[in-house]
């Protein structure tokens, strides 16, 4: 109970095929096969490691100009 036959199987297909056409059928499949294809490769691409960003060259700090003043007040 519950299981479908392949009697059953083969009723569904027709009835498919009659509503569709086999005309359609063909493309709709290559459509699938491509949607297919094309999550397996973003799945694919989610695995690999994020690239680390590159890393920027350091540069020297200069001192804000109020911190210059106040040095040259103070010593």
């Amino acid at each position: 109970m519950g299981g479908l036959s392949l009697v059953h199987w083969i009723i569904i297909l027709f009835v498919i095929v009659l509503l569709f056409g086999a005309g359609r059928i063909s493309p709709m499949m290559g459509e699938l096969a491509k949607g297919m294809k094309a999550f397996k490769q973003g799945l694919k691409d989610d695995d690999k490691p994020a690239e680390p960003p590159p890393i920027a060259q350091a540069q020297p700090t200069q001192p804000i100009p109020s911190q210059q003043n106040h040095e040259n007040k103070v010593g």
